[in-house]
């Protein structure tokens, strides 16, 4: 069994990427001239990458966001309010847990699973929600329905603390990711349709980030229901990281046949052979030893990267004459006949770690731009060699090349490992 295969296990009924980070994120001096063979073939000089404050994303740097908002506010109607009549109170946040499995049915999940799952020794909490796929402004995207009371103690710590987000839900409407609510152009208070089994009109109340990868809105349970998902189908896991691997598997065991787990951490051997359970949100799987991409696929990505320059950026997005970024990424590989995962936050698990210094044509490159989760990698591109990346930006932009970003946002670079990536993305499908 090749290394990248092996790096990976099975859980549940869809494919767990249980794989060691050995390297650290990415940092120091990037070498313009690091397998150059990218202005043989481009023709771009060497430049400087950028390595302040400078904005990936015009307008998103986290300072500007952080100014905007103060405190880490998260964008929300104010709380006690929906369209002008109180919203049902919700608890307060007592405590912020991180989202480690999410365990997803075709149908309602029996309670005595739930109730399996939380006797676990590892398990921390766990949670019954509904977990499904809806078209919002036409868009396809990944859905919570929540008891909001319950649920904010598992999202990201800013987004967890607001109650206007919570109790906005709570009253009917519907919280879009700060990344989607930005580049899709949504108005807090305006309302978007909600196309699932019915379509509905909802209104957003906030733009606040989960954390889990590929999931942009949240709505309650009720609304969840009625929109077509399947009662309690899904349940999500936090855990104690002790034995994370054991007790990830046991639950895959619990489960009933057609459900599966996503392992929503990644595992981090540090010296000493001691595993902890990555929450920092820092890119990068797998042994860095393992061979990347072919020298003629890469070639044939690269090119069919440069090819979609100047085309134009709309949220969700993945070609051919249309991107966002990582729908841009996914495309250029899928040229190449190697397939990839969809978001971005997935994608950073397809290979492992390179540090700056060593990046070569055809590396991801990675990054944090959204205050509601600093953690969070919402922005991908691809490296060019000499300097430059190419990247789908925002909308009222084109697909463009622009000197490398190593700045402040910057989250960490992977060499594409193709084996993983199928991985990867098989596990999130």
């Amino acid at each position: 069994m090749p290394a990248a295969v092996a790096a990976l296990a099975v859980v549940g009924s869809l494919a767990g990427v249980l794989a060691a980070v050995l390297s650290a994120s990415p940092r120091g001096a990037l070498s313009a001239g690091a397998a150059g063979a990218a202005s043989s073939v481009f023709n771009l000089p060497v430049v400087r990458p950028a390595s302040g404050d400078t904005s990936v994303l015009p307008g998103m740097t986290m300072g500007t966001s952080a100014r905007l908002m103060a405190g880490w506010q998260v964008p929300a109607l104010p709380a006690g309010r929906l369209a002008g009549s109180p919203s049902p109170a919700v608890a307060p946040l007592r405590r912020t847990l991180q989202a480690d499995l999410l365990i997803v049915a075709p149908s309602t999940l029996p309670h005595s699973v739930l109730t399996a799952i939380s006797r676990l020794p590892g398990v921390t909490a766990a949670e019954q929600i509904e977990a499904f796929r809806m078209r919002i402004n036409g868009a396809y995207t990944a859905v919570l329905g929540v008891d909001p009371s319950v649920f904010r103690t598992f999202a990201a710590r800013p987004t967890g603390a607001s109650n206007g987000l919570w109790e906005g839900v709570a009253g009917g409407g519907i919280a879009v990711s700060y990344t989607m609510g930005k580049l899709d152009k949504l108005t807090l208070g305006g309302t978007v349709a909600a196309a699932g089994h019915t379509t509905k009109r909802l209104r957003v109340v906030a733009f606040g980030t989960m954390g889990i990868g590929g999931v942009n809105a949240v709505v309650s349970d009720s609304v969840a229901r009625s929109l077509g998902a399947s009662a309690g189908n899904a349940i999500v896991v936090s855990m104690d990281t002790s034995d994370f691997q054991a007790d990830a598997a046991a639950a895959g065991r619990l489960i009933p046949k057609g459900a599966g787990v996503e392992q929503l951490a990644t595992l981090i051997t540090v010296p000493g052979g001691a595993v902890t359970v990555n929450g920092s949100g820092a890119a990068g799987a797998g042994q860095p030893t393992e061979s990347g991409v072919a020298t003629a696929q890469l070639d044939t990505m690269l090119r069919a990267a440069m090819s979609r320059r100047g085309m134009p950026y709309i949220w969700g997005a993945a070609g051919p004459t249309a991107f966002d970024c990582s729908g841009l990424v996914q495309w250029s590989f899928a040229q190449a006949g190697i397939v990839m995962p969809r978001v971005a936050a997935d994608q950073a698990l397809a290979g492992p770690a390179v540090p700056v210094s060593q990046l070569q044509p055809g590396d991801l490159l990675f990054y944090h731009t959204d205050p509601t989760d600093p953690t969070y990698i919402s922005h991908v591109a691809i490296y060019l060699g000499n300097g430059w990346m190419i990247q789908a930006p925002e909308p009222g932009q084109d697909v463009e090349i622009v000197p490398a970003d190593v700045g402040n946002e910057f989250a960490g670079a992977i060499r594409v490992n193709p084996a993983q990536a199928a991985a990867v993305a098989g596990r999130v499908a």
